[in-house]
């Protein structure tokens, strides 16, 4: 593109001078002729490397062709035209794809270069972040970019997300807090363990997907390949037809004249506006979409967003924060301390919020030695032998499948019972709030003509029944293992008379076989689990539910720009080729129909680069922890 720069300023100047000089003069001759090798040689070298390799039918050979035909038939101006706004027209591509990488690049601009490895005798050494092993401590100084997945082991400081979340505010750290790679560190010095290794790290798996992005075409960009494919050649054949069979058969026909229409012809025939602007609207729009901290893996994905009309959600961790809060514990048998100090020794290895909260009320170290065999049961709870005898602490499926009775309750919140040798101890009683901008963000999706909201969630039917009521759900299916939930979508795939797409949305280990059969999966990028946003689709890096509302707009007004670069291209090159093959068009005409098209195709497939800012109403406080595989 650099070359292009000034290759087209300097033809263009060669061209003008060379139009300044009367017809014939051998001097306006060497002007335009030096003027197209300039601009044009690159075509010209193209054109030959594919005709040498059989990759004859492209628009460089289409180019080549109708400028030296040109040439051949005394229209020199009219042959370096062709050429000079060609190449003008694939510097504007350059510049719009260069702003859609820019935009990609920019908000995935979070690779580390080195990190600062702390030795157990205080030095600091400079290290390739792929060399840290998990486990090690890491020095973040302010100013520098967290180069791996950790927990804060000293100093606090707040964490610019942006390049993760789109999010400006930034985030208080401290002791304990997940520390996630990516994130800028801004005032305090911060010493973090890592956590995982950096091929495994956020910012090594958000790399890979936008990496991957444009991979993946839209059906739009698809046919577009093929339709190219089978268009090139035909319409080589039918300029030859045009250029040669009427003058043998019509009385009065001069060859020059059709010869003249049969490059015409070529000109217009080119489809690079079709092949060019569709795919760059999709390019544009996976880069808008990632300045607003949503990742697109593919434009295949935006172009089935696009279409959506029924929307299934997960509850815990999507629509609500996913961070549990003991509200009541209920001994059966022994005290309320007890009962806590049990249930914590049985969750002491899990990572799950629910053994979170129930550490955190138990509020005092236990001896993990007292702990072995633990297993945790997804959609059920955990399984452990603690001082010699079996405890289970999990849902009343957990216990129906272990043949034990349970009293019967009308709570709403989530309910954990514990059960030890057989025996039940009693229950704890947890709240999971809903996120703040949860019911603005389903507001805006039905205002986008999604008709069918449902939820699919792993808790108890009166805890999801009362999120659904207070969030406006129609339809909550509860109490679902992995596969039921699976089995629950496919119903929904299957009814009859769908007519839109499907989406789901969760952030789980267990959500992953959902995320992966839905239309379109959408994941929570900094409270999900890596199997939930390995699976999906489209990644949320700030667990926003509002930006599934953003990212329906970025994804509709995408498809809306491609379709309207390929009706505009179409039409018009449809018009000037019935005119080309009448005698009624210049090579001028055909320059615009071409070249003309194209940069106003490209100017419109750029404006997909520009996201309308978002409500300001919606102001999700969402903690940018992970949280690994969650049962509910």
């Amino acid at each position: 593109m650099t070359k292009r720069i000034y290759r087209v300023p300097l033809a263009l100047v060669l061209f003008v001078s060379g139009l300044l000089i009367r017809d014939g003069s051998p001097v306006r001759t060497a002007l335009l002729f030096a003027a197209y090798l300039i601009v044009g040689y690159d075509v010209l070298l193209s054109a030959g490397r594919g005709i040498a390799r059989g990759r004859v039918f492209d628009e460089n050979f289409l180019m080549s062709l109708a400028t030296l035909g040109a040439f051949v038939i005394g229209e020199y101006a009219e042959a370096v035209a062709v050429m000079v706004f060609y190449q003008t027209g694939e510097l504007f591509q350059g510049y719009a794809v260069d702003r859609s990488r820019r935009a990609i690049a920019g908000a995935m601009d979070l690779r580390p270069d080195s990190a600062n490895l702390l030795r157990e005798d205080g030095r600091t050494d400079t290290v390739a972040p792929e060399t840290v092993a998990v486990g090690s401590l890491i020095l973040i100084r302010p100013g520098e970019r967290l180069p791996l997945d950790g927990v804060v082991a000293e100093g606090e400081s707040d964490l610019d997300t942006s390049a993760l979340t789109g999010e400006a505010l930034p985030r208080a750290v401290k002791p304990g807090g997940e520390a996630l790679s990516g994130c800028v560190n801004l005032t305090g010095a911060l010493t973090v363990r890592v956590t995982k290794p950096y091929d495994q790290s956020t910012v090594s798996r958000i790399l890979e997907m936008a990496e991957n992005a444009t991979d993946r075409k839209s059906r739009q960009e698809a046919f577009i390949t093929r339709f190219s494919a089978l268009y090139t050649p035909v319409v080589v054949i039918l300029a030859l037809l045009l250029a040669f069979v009427p003058p043998l058969f019509l009385p009065g026909a001069v060859l020059s004249d059709w010869v003249y229409r049969a490059l015409n012809f070529l000109v217009v025939s080119c489809p690079c506006a079709l092949v060019i602007s569709i795919p760059l609207s999709f390019f544009g729009g996976i880069g808008g979409a990632s300045r607003a901290g949503i990742l697109a893996k593919g434009a295949n994905y935006l172009e089935a967003l696009a279409k959506a009309d029924t929307f299934v959600f997960d509850k815990t961790g999507t629509l609500t924060r996913g961070s549990f809060a003991v509200s009541e514990v209920r001994p059966v048998s022994g005290t309320r301390e007890e009962l806590l100090e049990i249930a914590a020794l049985a969750e002491h290895h899990s990572n799950h919020p629910i053994a979170l909260s129930i550490r955190q009320a138990h509020g005092a170290p236990v001896d993990p030695a007292r702990v072995r065999d633990v297993t945790e049961l997804p959609g059920g709870g955990v399984k452990a032998t603690v001082d010699g005898g079996e405890v289970l602490v999990g849902n009343a499926r957990l216990l129906v499948d272990h043949q034990i009775s349970i009293p019967d309750t009308e709570d709403t919140g989530t309910l954990s019972h514990v059960v030890a040798s057989g025996v039940y101890l009693g229950s704890i009683l947890f709240e999971d709030e809903i996120k703040p901008c949860a019911r603005q963000a389903l507001l805006r999706l039905r205002s986008r003509g999604v008709n069918r909201l449902v939820m699919l969630t792993g808790d108890s039917e009166q805890a999801g029944r009362k999120a659904a009521d207070g969030l406006g759900i129609d339809v909550v299916h509860a109490g679902l293992l992995p596969q039921d939930k699976v089995a629950r979508l496919e119903e929904l795939l299957d009814q009859p008379g769908r007519r839109g797409t499907l989406v789901f949305a969760g952030d789980g280990v267990n959500d992953a076989p959902v995320l992966a059969r839905a239309d379109v999966g959408f994941a929570m990028g900094a409270m999900g689990s890596d199997a939930a946003i390995e699976a999906a689709d489209i990644v949320i890096m700030n667990d926003d539910p509002c930006k599934m509302a953003s990212a329906l707009d970025i994804a509709r007004r995408t498809v809306s720009i491609a379709r309207q670069n390929a009706f505009f291209a179409i039409s018009v090159k449809a018009v000037v080729l019935i005119l080309s093959a009448l005698g009624l068009s210049t090579l001028w005409m055909a320059v615009f129909a071409d070249v003309g098209v194209t940069v106003l195709a490209i100017l419109n497939a750029m404006r997909a680069l520009r996201v309308p800012r978002e409500d300001s109403g919606c102001a999700c406080d969402v903690s940018p922890a992970l949280h690994p595989a969650k049962a509910a």
